[in-house]
């Protein structure tokens, strides 16, 4: 029994580890630089919109990357670019920043799914899955909800049945 409880807790373990590693393998890269270059959202779609940033540059700074047209980013401000819709779902790109002769880079991950274009022409991230109730809310039928009551209590009554059986012998 205890061989049982040991493999179980090593499973357990490796599969927290494995669930961690994803996300410790999603980190961006490290800006070494003593401005705050960020890219939000850092996991865009393709045709996607990211908003660039150079907080602390003082001058006009530039972000450019293989997926994007090359980014004017204003003193202590933000620009936004388009991420082409043709770049490969998965891929990491490197996105370059420039703040005088101070450079860095970050990542930026491409999701699986290309954006969906709104009424006003522009590109918003892709929504998640829509849960709904599966077509079980076509109309109550009778025969199915009498049926799955007598397959409930059915299985309530073979339940207590072999549980109670089971206790009458074992009786010391």
């Amino acid at each position: 029994m205890r061989a049982i409880r040991a493999a179980s807790a090593a499973l357990l373990g490796v599969a927290s580890l494995g669930l961690a590693t994803p996300l410790a393998a999603a980190a961006t890269s490290v800006n070494n630089t003593p401005y705050d270059f960020t890219v939000t959202p850092s996991t865009v779609a393709p045709g996607g919109r990211v908003t660039l940033t150079a907080g602390g540059c003082n001058t006009t700074a530039s972000a450019s990357s293989g997926v994007f047209d090359s980014v004017t980013i204003p003193s202590n401000g933000s620009a936004t670019a388009t991420v082409d819709g043709d770049a490969k779902p998965g891929a990491v790109y490197a996105v370059s920043f420039a703040c005088g002769s101070d450079t860095a880079s970050l990542d930026m991950r491409i999701s699986g799914t290309p954006a969906r274009p709104t009424a006003s022409s522009t590109t918003v991230a892709p929504q998640g899955v829509r849960g709904g109730l599966g077509g079980s809310i076509g109309g109550l039928n009778t025969g199915e909800l009498a049926a799955g009551t007598a397959l409930v209590v059915a299985a309530a009554t073979g339940t207590i049945y072999v549980v109670r059986r089971r206790s009458e012998s074992r009786q010391h």
